[in-house]
């Protein structure tokens, strides 16, 4: 441990910026304007280096990109997908839902579009929201609260809230479709003003 640290200070900034004050002052030993102090004037050299040295900066966490974040939330879709197979809905809610789950896979399938959404870090947020937490807590949901209204009929339909929720998330992905779109047609229009501009 010790060692490391010893090791880690000779490589550190510090004793770079105070080795080179240090050989400054051992210049000025030689050309005699140091004189008989000379040892004083390399370690007090040597000490200022080390001290106006810039401090040394931990490395950064690496997290993963949105790439890889993109590849996450792809493998839990699939699970998603596996798990939505296995649940009976009424037809108006699984066709919201196919609907919904037909809109996500364009977003998340790889491809050009997979890359523009990468670098939209709200937007990956947005999908991995709805494939992590949103779409299952609204289908489990709905799930549970169908077994209590059969022993309570009369109450306010579940499939009627599963329907609302599978819209709302609807028009979420088609807002995040359509600001890649947006981004996209920035990008043309972009282009177009430099070839324009080049012409000139």
């Amino acid at each position: 441990m010790a060692t490391s640290r010893f090791v880690g200070y000779l490589e550190s900034r510090k004793n770079i910026g105070g080795s080179a004050a240090g050989l400054a002052g051992l210049v000025l030993t030689f050309t005699g304007v140091a004189g008989p102090y000379w040892p004083v004037v390399v370690v007090g050299l040597y000490g200022v280096g080390a001290l106006i040295a810039p401090p040394e900066r931990p490395p950064l966490p690496d997290f993963p990109d949105p790439s890889a974040q993109l590849d996450a939330v792809r493998g839990d879709f699939e699970r998603l997908g596996a798990y939505l197979a296995e649940v009976d809905l009424p037809p108006a809610a699984a066709g919201r839902l196919s609907e919904l789950t037909g809109l996500l896979t364009a977003l998340l399938e790889p491809g050009w579009v997979a890359e523009i959404l990468a670098q939209d870090s709200e937007g990956v947020h947005t999908l991995s929201r709805a494939v992590r937490q949103d779409v299952p807590e609204a289908v489990d949901t709905f799930v549970r609260m169908r077994w209590w209204t059969r022993l309570a009929p009369g109450q306010d339909p579940p499939e009627r809230h599963l329907e609302r929720q599978l819209t709302l998330l609807q028009e979420e992905a088609e807002q995040l479709a359509g600001a890649l779109r947006e981004t996209e047609a920035r990008r043309q229009e972009a282009h177009t003003r430099y070839l324009e501009d080049r012409a000139q």
